[in-house]
């Protein structure tokens, strides 16, 4: 019996031009990035998982959207393509939409919950119980913090909710990491032993770049905590990997992200020709 994950594929959905100040507490704001927007698909018994979703694109390509979801001077989103990222990076990856049988989300920011729209009424969406009543409590306050209501206020969306930890598919947990928003998780990876074994621990926004794993720095955006609170989760999810031998794999870095995603295209390539 498969006790693990037996492929990861790692997904761009687009880019963000912005200031580092926003991954990097206290950066410069002269300072800018264009980081990548991650997915990560997992194939899990049963088929498989995508965690995160990417961008909305009607809030990017309509003009009066735009304006008011996307309508900061210093961020600049980008998608790959002219179609809709997420089938558009299926299609590169070689994997049908259908074939994913549930969703993970690290949070209900836009640039991980907008793809939502294609899962409403068709496969579970794990989420933390605290994020998702943030995201639909009615107050301003969740839009205000780029968490858009339009993107996961729908009624078809099967949740599943979790208060703290929680295993959401053989060898996939989800880490309570809250901070960056109130409901954040980050996701353990346990590899199947028929493909080598090991994993990963993907921080998605707790730890967006590698600075702020290494040098344990708070990230910039937060919502209703002091940034200095992020840095706890960061060290617990670095304790986490330490313990297990896992690589820690931050959310957002323009470097280690296209880096690693050629990396494990080639190794689960050499794993089925062996």
């Amino acid at each position: 019996m498969s006790s693990g994950v037996r492929e990861i594929v790692l997904l761009t959905l687009g880019w963000e031009d912005l200031p580092k100040s926003v991954s990097v507490h206290g950066a410069s704001p002269e300072q800018r990035l264009r980081e990548p927007v991650p997915g990560v698909l997992l194939h899990c018994d049963g088929g498989w998982l995508l965690l995160d979703t990417g961008f909305n694109t009607a809030l990017i390509n309509d003009p009066a959207l735009r304006r008011r979801f996307h309508g900061r001077p210093d961020f600049r989103a980008i998608l790959p393509g002219p179609g809709e990222p997420l089938e558009e990076a299926l299609a590169r990856a070689g994997i049908g939409i259908d074939e994913i049988h549930a969703v993970g989300l690290s949070h209900l920011h836009y640039d991980h919950a907008g793809g939502l729209k294609h899962f409403a009424g068709r496969v579970p969406v794990h989420v933390q119980r605290r994020e998702l009543d943030y995201g639909l409590s009615g107050s301003p306050a969740p839009e205000q913090h780029a968490i858009y209501r339009v993107d996961f206020d729908d009624p078809s969306i099967d949740w599943r909710t979790a208060d703290g930890d929680a295993e959401i598919a053989p060898g996939v947990t989800a880490v309570l990491t809250a901070g960056h928003t109130p409901g954040h998780q980050s996701f353990v990876v346990d590899l199947d032993a028929s493909v080598g074994g090991g994993g990963f621990v993907f921080a998605f926004d707790a730890a967006d770049l590698t600075e702020n794993i290494e040098q344990e720095l708070p990230v910039g955006g937060t919502v209703d905590v002091d940034p200095e609170a992020t840095v706890e989760p960061i060290r617990r999810l670095k304790r986490i990997a330490a313990e297990r031998g896992y690589r820690l794999v931050p959310g957002h870095d323009p470097v280690v992200w296209p880096t690693l995603t050629s990396e494990l295209a080639a190794y689960f390539a050499g794993v089925r020709r062996r």
